[in-house]
């Protein structure tokens, strides 16, 4: 029995180079249409609230008067249990900003701009069922993102950080929106490897991840997004909004998440 000769074994090794190649390549090819996609996203998102609030006069969920004009959730005002997607929703409150307590504003905000027709998907206007208020679940009460893994966008309000702390970066907040894998709280956990999110942020806004409208949670959450935690180069406050820069030496997993602030 002929073995193969060594002109053969390397043709095979070539072979089979090209091809992992090519599979690592159209690897990197998907994700960088994915990205493509989360920035289309975003952007559609910003302009569908702004279009609701020109028609309507108000925000997606906090709109007080979308019972009038799309009836009323069968399971009650504010309603906290019945998690089918429908029409029929619950007023907000007007007051401009986007509650959760009581209220679940985040959650109906998604319905009312799917009623509305600015939005794609049908949303159940609640939270979900494992933290009240606040459980956020991608494709059922929120939009899920094109990179998909339980990733999605959340919109709600933000008091303006001024804290010296290391949970956010300072600054006006307000209503935002947040985008990337869904915990049972929000959608803001890491979904992005640094050099991702730093060309997402470029494309939206500046680049620098403590500045602008979009900004990242701080390092010192534990995210590894900017370098290791210290209050002047990724905390809060004392220059750190300014210094803050993306890691992009760190390929050992998503480290980053967004905030959008963008003024409605």
């Amino acid at each position: 029995m002929r073995g193969f000769s060594l002109v053969e074994l390397s043709i095979v090794l070539v072979i089979l180079s090209l091809l992992a190649g090519g599979i690592l390549a159209g690897r990197s090819l998907i994700r960088a249409a994915e990205l493509r996609s989360v920035t289309t996203q975003i952007s559609k998102t910003n302009t569908a609230i702004y279009a609701f609030r020109d028609k309507y006069f108000a925000l997606p969920g906090d709109f007080n008067r979308a019972e009038d004009v799309w009836g009323t959730d069968p399971d009650g005002c504010p309603s906290h249990t019945n998690r089918v997607a429908k029409t029929a929703t619950c007023n907000g409150d007007g007051n401009g900003r986007l509650d959760n307590l009581n209220l679940t504003e985040s959650f109906r905000a998604w319905q009312h701009l799917s009623n509305a027709g600015l939005i794609e998907g049908q949303y159940t206007g609640v939270e979900g069922p494992v933290v009240a208020n606040f459980d956020s679940d991608p494709g059922v009460n929120c939009p899920a993102l094109a990179i998909g893994n339980s990733t999605g966008i959340t919109l709600y309000t933000v008091q303006n950080y001024t804290s010296t702390g290391h949970w956010a970066f300072q600054g006006r907040y307000g209503n935002i929106l947040a985008f990337g894998f869904c915990s049972t709280w929000d959608c803001i956990s890491p979904a992005f490897l640094p050099e991702e999110a730093w060309n997402i942020d470029t494309k939206l806004d500046d680049g620098k991840p403590g500045l602008g409208k979009l900004v990242t949670r701080t390092s010192c959450t534990g995210n590894g997004c900017q370098p290791n935690c210290n209050t002047a180069t990724s905390g809060s406050g004392n220059g750190a909004e300014e210094a803050a820069e993306y890691r992009l030496d760190y390929k050992d997993g998503v480290a980053c998440g967004f905030y959008y602030r963008a003024g409605y």
